[in-house]
């Protein structure tokens, strides 16, 4: 049983995210997979404005709407001065068997997504 990547879970709730933001009709322009870069997607949303959303996913029992204040500060500056709205997506996985291990690839998961949260 193969225990998933920290690329792999991000990969994870990006595709849920992604699935969220397709639903409510937005329009894709950029997006990035890199765990390591910010933000994930870049998308328009009828009129709007430029839209930057960064997701985080992590694993119960951390909870996924918090974040650093601090670190987003950095991404915050970003989109002002593209003149971008920012958005954060914390995804919260857990093993559906049991809560308390990883996940793997054969594994089943929870998800606890609350939506896009305004930052």
């Amino acid at each position: 049983m193969s225990e998933l990547t920290k690329q792999d879970l991000h990969n994870l709730g990006m595709n849920i995210v992604g699935k969220d933001l397709e639903k409510q009709k937005y329009e894709f322009l950029a997006v990035n997979s890199d765990l390591k870069k910010n933000p994930q997607f870049i998308v328009k949303n009828g009129d709007e404005s430029l839209i930057f959303i960064v997701v985080k996913t992590v694993m119960y029992p951390d909870e996924p709407d918090s974040f650093d204040a601090i670190w987003m500060e950095t991404f915050k500056i970003h989109a002002k001065d593209k003149n971008a709205i920012l958005y954060y997506a914390g995804v919260g996985l857990a093993n559906s068997e049991d809560m308390t291990k990883p996940l793997s690839k054969e594994s089943g998961y929870i998800v606890k997504y609350n939506g896009l949260k305004k930052v």
